[in-house]
């Protein structure tokens, strides 16, 4: 029986881990600097939803072994990359648009993360709690960037990078923590060659 190739688990885990140190240092630049344009705002981020949608689904066609940080990222990284095309194509004129979805973005992978907290538990993982209080963090943030509590601009776009640093962190939690790598992983389905025995 032949091994499952581990190529595709290390370029997600590798992957995952990139764009989440990616979106923490966006966030701390945001932070930072809250005065960028939000043309450069766009553009960043349009870019950034569309390789970590590309590197999600990586994720889920992987197998890895305990399946938990990749199991919903099927349609979360056709999301991302939809509307990382959409901010691309209109960068001006957007930015209310990203606050929202991203907001709700960022608000459903805190709810996901938490089902995996919970399932991690369940395999024995013990930094699940720290998925949990993450996850939920994540979720309160991704909350208020989508109710959007104060109209300047310059407190939003530092909300938005509070949002993305908290993303960026959770990411990275569940990504070290939960995706085990074998590099002599059986495949899920057992081959089984038949043979025709001829009667004397």
């Amino acid at each position: 029986m032949k091994n499952r190739c581990s190529i595709p688990m290390w370029v997600a885990k590798a992957g995952y881990i990139v764009m989440s140190l990616v979106f923490c240092g966006a966030g701390v630049l945001f932070i930072v600097k809250p005065e960028l344009s939000a043309m450069v705002i766009s553009r960043a981020l349009g870019a950034a939803m569309i390789v970590f949608g590309l590197i999600k689904l990586v994720g889920y066609f992987s197998k890895d072994l305990f399946r938990l940080a990749f199991q919903y990222d099927l349609g979360f990284g056709l999301l991302l990359i939809a509307l990382g095309i959409l901010v691309l194509a209109k960068p001006a004129g957007v930015l209310d648009f990203i606050f929202v979805a991203l907001g709700i973005a960022i608000l459903a992978d805190g709810l996901f993360k938490v089902q995996i907290a919970v399932d991690s538990k369940r395999f024995g993982i013990s930094t699940w709690w720290l998925t949990l209080v993450l996850a939920m963090v994540t979720g309160v943030v991704g909350l208020a960037l989508v109710f959007r509590p104060w109209d300047s601009a310059r407190l939003l776009t530092t909300l938005l990078g509070a949002a993305l640093l908290a993303e960026g962190i959770l990411n990275l939690c569940v990504a070290v923590s939960t995706v085990k790598i074998v590099d002599h992983q059986r495949p899920d389905v057992i081959e089984v060659t038949s043979f025709e025995v001829e009667n004397p």
